[in-house]
């Protein structure tokens, strides 16, 4: 049996790995901004699910939900940074007051909630799994912002799992593409300063478009995952869907062909040997 601790519950993949995690007999603390939204969550489930506030941008709040996640169940063996919103609009038409909520929550907040969190890991040892996207894996017209802070997760994890592995300590980079979840719904803030000069990357007719009509099938991302945190051969990398995969396959051609297309000229910087 194991204990998790997951951000971002209130819905989508949080909310749906919480109960899936319960479902099958495991302890979850289940946290949300607004701690009123899940409650009614838990009621099923008696002690082994305990939904508990967390702001992921307050430190304090990170720290407070580690202290009570210890003290109901003696720690726990899986940390899930769930919680993130997207950007959706080119950069010079998306605002500071825009885009640095965005990486408050994206970013930061993934970092506070970790570092509230490996003192208990290293004592339990287990797996953190950061909720990237296929957005981590290639940038695109449209939504520079939120690719930023998706590689910036990417960036992170790795180090992390370079770090952490000496305690036993394995990381999971989950990167879905589009899956039903209420994501393009709720998620998604649009750009208030839209320019007609960006029309063509304009991810706002993606959004009107595809809300609801997503090949994915969250159910069976959610089986993967769990699938992954219970295996002792898990990949780093996790891209979820065919979608990520052809995001991926696309992304490693594309920078095979740059390191190849000027090899010879950009290897040759090294200082000349007497």
């Amino acid at each position: 049996m194991k204990t998790w601790l997951i951000t971002g519950c209130s819905s989508g993949f949080g909310q749906r790995l919480a109960l899936a995690a319960a479902q099958r007999g495991d302890r979850v603390i289940a946290t949300a901004r607004n701690v009123k939204t899940i409650e009614a969550m838990a009621e099923p489930f008696g002690g082994r699910m305990i939904t508990l506030p967390l702001d992921v941008t307050d430190a304090a709040a990170a720290k407070a939900a580690v202290a009570k996640a210890v003290e109901t169940f003696g720690g726990f063996d899986v940390l899930v940074n769930n919680a993130g919103y997207a950007l959706f609009g080119a950069i010079e038409e998306s605002t500071p007051e825009e885009y640095r909520p965005m990486f408050e929550v994206n970013v930061f907040g993934l970092i506070e909630t970790t570092r509230a969190a490996l003192p208990a890991l290293r004592r339990s040892g287990g797996t953190i799994v950061n909720m990237s996207s296929g957005a981590g894996i290639e940038g695109r017209g449209g939504g520079g912002y939120y690719h930023a802070a998706k590689f910036a997760v990417e960036g992170i994890s790795e180090a992390l799992a370079g770090e952490l592995k000496q305690f036993g300590i394995r990381l999971l980079i989950v990167e879905p593409g589009p899956f039903r979840t209420d994501f393009l719904g709720r998620s998604i803030t649009i750009a208030a300063n839209e320019m007609p000069e960006y029309a063509a990357t304009s991810r706002k007719h993606y959004r009107e478009t595809n809300d609801g009509n997503q090949a994915g099938d969250p159910d069976k991302a959610i089986a993967v995952i769990l699938q992954a945190v219970d295996a002792d051969d898990a990949p780093l990398h996790l891209p979820l869907g065919p979608i990520a995969h052809a995001i991926a396959e696309r992304k490693l051609a594309s920078f095979r062909s740059d390191i190849d297309a000027w090899r010879d000229i950009t290897i040759a910087t090294d200082f000349d040997q007497p």
